[in-house]
């Protein structure tokens, strides 16, 4: 969509300012406009690198070649270049910046130029034109947001999941990530998050860990069950039960054994206190066990959790497996899953439309699509194929970069709080 204003009587000017970046650039150039009495119809400016771009579209019933003068010698007092554009729009429309539909963030490690030239050619092969660019982050990844909306001459239909399809496969071929979202106050209304626990906020699995304490048979095993469920290929609840099968006879204690050394996922930290920064429900919904992942909600301090129960008899595990609640609960499935997220919505009165789920499994499929938005976090072909977005870096701090927030917002706000820091990368 776009909006216009109305030039009564005169016209519009173009004036563009470019040079080094410095203080009172701004004040100059509107001293300037104030003394010929414009009319301010839009502005927009960038820095990069220290060298400023700013842009101002003005509207005048005077002279614009004595605008234009007056502009230029006001500049160059501050050593600033001009370009001005005149057009001549008596009593019709000026054309202001468009509303944008999409917001496109491309991620990587790094975003060549080869990449990025891909998606743009990608962009104008369905019709949309890029309305702006900014960047995102600049660790641990790189993202750039690109605002996108139909192009006015493109008379064709390019609907929303023929966008993302073109997009996800032009990325997977140039080695970044694609993620698009429709733009608008649907993308900054979120206000509660979902995340699946093993292999995205932790790194590996947790019966895997579980069945290490039963030897490499019973560990390789597990590993082979679940390698099959997270695909698709085998029933999750069918799957779980043989898995749990393996656990018969240890000690309760590995629970605790395991449960300490849990490796969160990096960037896990910064993401969950970020967004309960901003007001956020966090917390965890998963097919594991709630006496593991319980030590992940008193950590990160999440507000809610979800997850099956191992039965334990006389200080040992049966290897029987029993829904969230104990005894009689239904099983933290695909399905239900789904229906976790549902409860907690209704629990703090947030629409389904305001919540995110994160997974990386088949037996996330349903949580995501129930979702306003699901995220497929280095996920596997089952669930990247079907969620709204999916990223394949190892950091899961690009979800905020996703839901539109800046590394540079992220770091103002840990340095307030002295947690701010860099780890060093590995190559």
């Amino acid at each position: 969509m776009r909006r216009f204003s109305f030039v009564s009587g005169g016209v519009s000017v173009l004036i563009t300012v470019t040079g080094p970046d410095r203080p009172g650039v701004s004040s100059v150039l509107f001293t300037v406009l104030t003394r010929h009495g414009v009319e301010l119809l839009d502005v927009e400016q960038v820095v990069i690198r220290g060298q400023l771009t700013l842009g101002a579209l003005v509207a005048t019933d005077r002279d614009p070649e004595d605008l234009q003068e007056a502009v230029e010698q006001a500049m160059a007092t501050v050593r600033m270049t001009v370009a001005t554009s005149v057009a001549r729009k008596r009593d019709t429309e000026v054309v202001l910046r468009r509303t944008s539909s999409h917001a496109v963030v491309v991620l990587g490690r790094p975003i060549t130029a080869r990449a990025f030239g891909e998606v743009a050619k990608a962009l104008a092969e369905v019709g949309a034109n890029i309305d702006s660019i900014r960047r995102v982050a600049d660790y641990p990844v790189t993202g750039l947001e690109l605002m996108v909306s139909p192009d006015p001459n493109d008379d064709s239909e390019h609907p929303h999941g023929e966008l993302r399809a073109k997009l996800v496969k032009v990325a997977a071929s140039v080695g970044v990530d694609v993620a698009v979202e429709r733009a608008g106050l649907a993308r900054r209304s979120k206000r509660l998050i979902v995340f699946d626990v093993d292999s995205t906020l932790i790194q590996g699995e947790v019966i895997e860990m579980l069945a290490a304490r039963a030897g490499e048979a019973a560990e390789a095993q597990v590993r082979e069950v679940t390698e099959a469920a997270m695909r698709g290929e085998l029933d999750f609840t069918e799957s779980l039960r043989r898995r749990a099968s393996v656990l018969e006879g240890l000690p309760v204690s590995v629970l605790d054994e395991v449960a300490e050394s849990l490796q969160l996922t990096p960037g896990a930290r910064t993401t969950i206190r970020t967004l309960k920064r901003l007001g956020y429900r966090c917390g965890v919904v998963s097919g594991g066990f709630t006496a593991v992942v319980r030590r992940l909600v008193d950590e990160l301090g999440l507000d809610f959790c979800a997850a099956n129960e191992l039965e334990v008899v006389d200080g040992r595990l049966t290897g029987q497996v029993f829904g969230e609640g104990g005894a009689g609960g239904a099983i933290v499935d695909r399905p239900g899953k789904a229906a976790a997220l549902r409860r907690v919505a209704e629990r703090f009165d947030i629409p389904l439309e305001q919540c995110v789920a994160v997974g990386d499994g088949a037996n996330d499929i349903d949580m995501l699509g129930t979702a306003g938005l699901g995220i497929a976090f280095n996920a596997k072909p089952a669930l990247r194929e079907v969620a709204d977005t999916a990223v394949s870096l190892p950091y899961l701090d690009v979800v905020l970069f996703v839901l539109g927030l800046t590394r540079e917002e992220v770091e103002v706000a840990d340095a307030a709080e002295g947690l701010l820091r860099r780890v060093p990368l590995l190559p």
